[in-house]
């Protein structure tokens, strides 16, 4: 099982993809997650990526593939995975579906969570207090909207004209939009 998860900053990617991992025996693969931890780690990828999040910034192509190739080359991913936050633009699409063919693979399905702005808005400034994360002020995350529907909102279409993209509305608690997402899936994927 290969699935992407797609949806604005905040909308509950990284939570649900845990969920969705678990439920299907995969692992969720978050670049996020693997960004951040260089970032605590404080190595030299990490400066770089603190540099470029700190501003609002998505960290470039060619950086996210590599770490990401890496990543999907360990031995939890042979038989599968759960792709969050990774591909965000265009070029990344292509790139992956480059190397999803070198290994004669192919995605299963790309849930797209949505949700409405000023809610998501709301939620990561919370989050950020939370989880002490400075890099997560009014101005960086109204940022990363306006990034995200300048680059990867056209992916949608992408997903959606190749009969792969199943919306799910992600507001609501955590129990109501897993239930939701995981109907989807199945009812999409027969299982």
């Amino acid at each position: 099982m290969r699935l992407l998860i797609m949806g604005p900053p905040g909308a509950g990617k990284g939570t649900q993809a845990a969920i969705i991992g678990e439920h299907y025996g995969v692992p969720a693969i978050s670049t996020g997650n693997i960004f951040r931890t260089a970032i605590t780690n404080r190595t030299e990828l990490g400066e770089r990526i603190k540099r470029i999040i700190s501003e609002g910034g998505y960290v470039p192509d060619s950086l996210t593939l590599k770490v990401l190739i890496e990543r999907l080359q360990e031995e939890d991913a042979k038989d599968g995975w759960l792709l969050d936050g990774f591909p965000r633009t265009l070029r990344q699409v292509k790139a992956l579906d480059g190397e999803l063919k070198v290994h004669n693979l192919h995605l299963d399905a790309v849930v797209s969570l949505t949700a409405d702005e000023e809610a998501i808005v709301q939620r990561m400034l919370k989050r950020a207090e939370i989880e002490n994360r400075p890099d997560d002020n009014e101005e960086t995350i109204r940022n990363r909207m306006e990034v995200y529907h300048e680059q990867t909102d056209p992916l949608l279409d992408v997903y959606r004209e190749r009969g792969l993209l199943i919306e799910v509305d992600g507001m609501g608690d955590v129990g109501e939009v897993s239930q939701r997402v995981l109907a989807a899936l199945a009812e999409r994927l027969g299982r």
